[in-house]
Order: structure tokens, then C-alpha cells, then sequence
């Protein structure tokens, strides 16, 4: 292991081996002290694709809203799952499948196409034609800023999905779904997060498919894989110290150094990096 390896194994906290168990009750366990330590909240709001990563962290948050609704006898605590279609979305049946297996009292829906749309239009009157790839973006902002609007009006937190084979890749937008208040799963990788799902006992396609982010108009439902350029097994054999190619491991580095901006707070005159 080089010691840029050894340097982002530590920053992405992945541990070579986890006991499913034990991470379950360690995220559910996070989300209820941040409840507790905030007695004005009660809940969770997350946006729901049908993916992986947003069943095992909206599972977890119903988990962690069931347990403190017992523990203080009520029914006062709500755990938010939030559609953001685009339109028609090609897989929301597989977002309905993950909603029933969290079983959530709760659901709402708010299709982002027309607050898109004008957005897009908006710019184009002023000049600014926005690339296909930039307007995914402006998807993932939308999605974000509409879970906010939620949770202002609900008092809750967002809950953002970014785990550690996402995280030291940079595959997310910026104050998109990058943006959210806590990230439950944030410590485990990909196949981390798999072992998890199936311990709770998840229907298999929700963490057997296909991962995409799905916010290119031209190139629907594009893996995230092919976006990369790497497998996520080779992502999560290089977070658990393992070797890889060298090829893969050149990826994976590049895509770590060219988004460390998303991974800090907004920089000001006393960060040290340009002095």
C-alpha cells in the first residue's frame, strides 16, 4: 500500500472487515443521538431513487424513528421518504419495493421536472445553455433544495447517502445529493453496504442492480461504473488497504485528487493550501 492509499484508507475510515450487526446498531444508534441531543427535531427526511444506498439509509432511519417513538411512548417522531421523479422515473417500482421494505408511515412526492425545466430556461434567456451533464446537476441541486424545503417545514434533518466508495471518488454533485445534514453510512463501502441489506433482509434487486446516478438526459440510467472507468469492487479492494491494478489504482487516485474540493468546507483566507 503507497502512502496515498494508506492516507485515503484513513481518511474514508473503511475497515477491511465489518460485522453487519454491529454497523446496523452503530449508524441506527448515531441517528438517534442526534435526536436526542436536539430535542427540537422530530425526524428524517431522505430522497428515495430505488438504489442501494437510499434503501439501507432510509431503512436505517426508520429503524432508529421506530425505536425512539417506543422509548419515549409516542408516535411524535416521523421519518420523511421523499420521491423526486423527473418526470417518470424508468425504476420507481423498485422505489416503491425499497419504501414498503422500510416501512415508513409517511411518503411524499415532488416531481422536480417543471422546477428544472424553468430553471434551465431561465439561464438559456440569459445566454447560459446549460450541457446535458451540467443540467444532471442542476437535477441533483433541485432534489436537494426541495428535501430542505421538507425539513424546514417538518422539523427534521436531511440525510445524505454518501458512503466511502462514493466519497473518495467525488461521484456526487456538489451541494446536490452531496449536500444533507448527517451521512449514517458514511465508514463502509459499497459491498460494506450490500452485507448490511442483506443482514436486514432487503429484497435483492434493490442492492443486486446496476448502480447509476441517472441524471443524464442523453445517457439514461448510464452506470456508475462506466462513469468511473473502475469497479466498485476494485473501489472497495483499494478503501480496504487490498491491491489492485495498477490501473484501477491510478483512477481511483485521480478521481480522488481532482474532487477534493467536494470533500471541505468552503475555504477562506486561512486555509493553508494557498500559501
Amino acid at each position: 500500500m503507497n502512502s496515498l492509499q494508506k492516507q485515503i484508507v484513513e481518511e474514508m475510515m473503511v475497515q477491511p472487515e465489518i460485522d453487519p450487526k454491529q454497523e446496523i446498531r452503530k449508524s441506527v444508534d448515531f441517528l438517534k443521538a442526534y435526536l436526542k441531543k436536539n430535542d427540537f427535531l422530530r425526524g428524517f427526511v431522505l430522497g428515495i431513487s430505488g438504489g442501494q444506498d437510499s434503501t439501507l439509509t432510509g431503512k436505517l432511519a426508520q429503524m432508529a424513528i421506530d425505536e425512539m417513538n417506543e422509548e419515549n411512548g409516542t408516535n411524535e417522531y416521523v421519518f420523511y421518504p421523499i420521491r423526486l421523479p423527473y418526470g417518470t422515473q424508468a425504476d420507481e417500482e423498485d422505489a416503491q419495493q425499497a419504501i414498503k421494505f422500510m416501512n415508513a408511515r409517511e411518503m411524499i412526492t415532488v416531481n422536480i421536472q417543471p422546477a428544472v425545466e424553468a430553471s434551465v430556461e431561465s439561464l438559456r434567456q440569459s445566454g447560459i445553455e446549460l450541457s446535458d451533464f451540467v443540467k444532471g446537476n442542476e437535477k441533483a441541486r433541485e432534489r436537494m433544495k426541495v428535501q430542505y424545503s421538507i425539513a424546514a417545514m417538518k422539523k427534521c434533518v436531511v440525510l445524505g447517502t454518501d458512503h466511502s466508495a462514493e466519497a473518495v471518488t467525488g461521484f456526487y454533485t456538489k451541494y446536490g445529493d452531496g449536500g444533507a445534514d448527517l451521512v449514517p453510512i458514511f465508514r463502509l463501502n459499497k459491498r460494506q453496504g450490500k452485507m448490511l441489506l442483506k443482514e436486514l433482509g432487503a429484497p435483492e434487486q434493490l442492492y443486486l442492480k446496476k448502480p447509476t446516478a441517472d441524471l443524464e438526459d442523453n445517457r439514461p440510467g448510464l452506470p456508475d461504473e462506466t462513469a468511473l472507468n473502475v469497479t466498485y469492487d476494485e473501489i472497495d479492494d483499494y478503501l480496504e488497504g487490498r491491491d489492485v491494478s495498477e490501473a484501477a489504482r491510478k483512477v481511483i487516485e485521480s478521481h480522488y485528487l481532482k474532487t477534493q474540493h467536494k470533500r471541505h468546507l468552503p475555504i477562506s483566507i486561512f486555509d493553508d493550501f494557498w500559501k
